[in-house]
């Protein structure tokens, strides 16, 4: 653990290939077609972290990373490429790990609330148009401006509902709220509870603290997020990990290097948060991973080819781990020039076509040494992890979660005085006393001075409350200010 470098494989002449841990923050990118070992990878670099005391966060799209929680078996593959590499300090073992699950079935169940997680992720997640989204940010603010807390979705459909009944007395202020499209979101809302999004909305949140523990021996944990129901919910998967990074770039205090990064984060099937993303997200996905660095914070992509990333995000990757890509159509022959422009020359052989020869569990690799230069590419031949290539039985989760140091802390939802209650409490009252009122001018002349600093007190009180309630958003970084 006290080794700056972690171990990747060797080359066939048996020259080490290794992360320098210090610039290991400096981001990622693992790239190849379906079959050639990316997730086999992924695994060896999450183990990699975890013995250099680095807590890892990766989501499982397949299933198979659970097996990090169990020591590898000695097949005859892992044996004939450990005889490859010639690599003595192979020791089958699992690391620590913390296994979450979005729906709470074979995990802890992960929950954020509406307020934290801001309007602009909650609007992607709900594929809502230009003009929708600003009258979702209008609503936010309402709920500010009312002191109505938003935390799980029956929350924002009774804002909604009380938004449109009052648009007339809120529109001067606020805008036209016009009644179609209020309630062309609230039908957004119904499509998101039967696609099961209502498990991720609401407390208690998921505490960062819970992801970036080191066990008594000093070992980072892995933190598996089982995404393989999530993955069917693109829009949701991509939300729920943007809104997990903005909440580690709003929170980490600021670091630069260090020995090794204080977290890593693996962004797996990345092309599904570039796909669907609108314009104005993607500029902030690009803003978050080139700040996120100075917060000790490494974000490694998984996806199949580079093109799958915007070139403003793909330039700031600069760890880079290319696998097999097939070169079947024009396109695909695209793609192999771009992943190889991508790497510095080797003059001891052509890139573009090693690309396409490589074998399972062979990588092109180039990493960035200790000025932070990109290494010249090597051809390398990937150690097997020391943990379980495969998932966990069902009874071996159980077991796990059973002995898991938070069990019982987030099974549990919680369900808090918010806007839904509030709003309920307001429909029984009176009309006169609830509907938004604008002040007549008369009155406003006929305002004492007593009146109107308490008038004052009680909107600095509002916008305070208003800030606090407007927490996520991306954190400050998206802030729609």
């Amino acid at each position: 653990m006290n080794s700056p470098r972690l171990y990747l494989g060797s080359t066939r002449a048996q020259q080490p290939v290794e992360l320098y841990l210090p610039m290991a923050n400096r981001h990622g990118l693992i790239t190849g077609a379906t079959g050639t070992g990316k997730t086999v990878t992924l695994q060896r670099l999450a183990e990699g972290f975890s013995r250099a005391g680095t807590p890892v966060f990766v989501a499982d799209a397949k299933g198979d990373l659970s097996g990090l929680a169990a020591a590898a078996g000695t097949s005859g593959k892992v044996s004939e490429r450990l005889a490859l590499l010639s690599y003595s300090h192979y020791q089958p073992r699992a690391v620590p790990t913390l296994l979450w699950d979005l729906f709470g079935e074979s995990g802890h169940p992960v929950r954020a609330s509406l307020s934290e997680l801001g309007p602009l992720l909650l609007a992607n997640t709900m594929a809502l148009n230009d003009t929708q989204t600003s009258l979702l940010y209008a609503c936010y603010r309402i709920a500010d401006d009312e002191g109505l807390l938003l935390l799980d979705l029956k929350d924002l459909r009774a804002l909604l509902g009380w938004v449109m009944e009052n648009g007339k007395a809120l529109g001067p202020r606020y805008g036209h709220l016009p009644a179609n499209s209020l309630a062309t979101i609230q039908r957004r809302l119904l499509v998101l509870e039967q696609e099961g999004a209502e498990h991720f909305f609401g407390e208690p949140s998921l505490q960062l603290p819970d992801l970036m523990q080191r066990e008594f021996s000093g070992q980072g944990v892995v933190s598996i997020l089982d995404a393989r129901r999530l993955m069917q919910r693109p829009r949701l998967y991509a939300s729920l990990l943007l809104w997990l990074l903005s909440e580690l770039f709003e929170n980490l205090p600021e670091r630069g290097d260090g020995e090794r990064p204080e977290l890593v984060f693996f962004f797996d099937e990345a092309h599904l948060l570039f796909d669907t993303a609108p314009r104005v997200l993607l500029d902030k996905v690009e803003q978050l991973v080139r700040l996120i660095r100075s917060k000790g914070v490494g974000v490694y992509f998984i996806t199949q080819s580079p093109q799958d990333i915007p070139e403003p995000v793909l330039g700031q990757l600069g760890n880079r781990i290319q696998h097999a890509l097939r070169a079947f159509t024009p396109k695909d022959e695209q793609a192999v020039r771009t992943a190889a422009r991508t790497f510095r020359p080797n003059p001891a052989f052509d890139t573009q076509a090693a690309i396409t020869r490589l074998g399972v569990g062979e990588a092109l690799i180039s990493v960035l040494d200790e000025k932070g230069s990109p290494t010249m590419v090597q051809h390398t031949l990937i150690c097997p992890p020391e943990s379980r290539i495969g998932p966990l039985s069902a009874d071996e989760r159980r077991l796990r979660l059973q002995q898991s140091p938070l069990a019982g802390r987030y099974e549990q939802s919680l369900d808090r005085d918010s806007a839904f209650e509030m709003l309920a409490r307001r429909l029984a009252a009176t009309p006169a006393e609830t509907a938004p009122q604008a002040p007549a001018p008369a009155r406003r002349q006929a305002d004492s001075l007593l009146e109107s600093m308490a008038k004052s007190a009680l909107r600095s009180m509002s916008s305070q409350l208003g800030q606090r309630l407007a927490r996520g958003l991306l954190g400050s970084l998206l802030g729609g200010k």
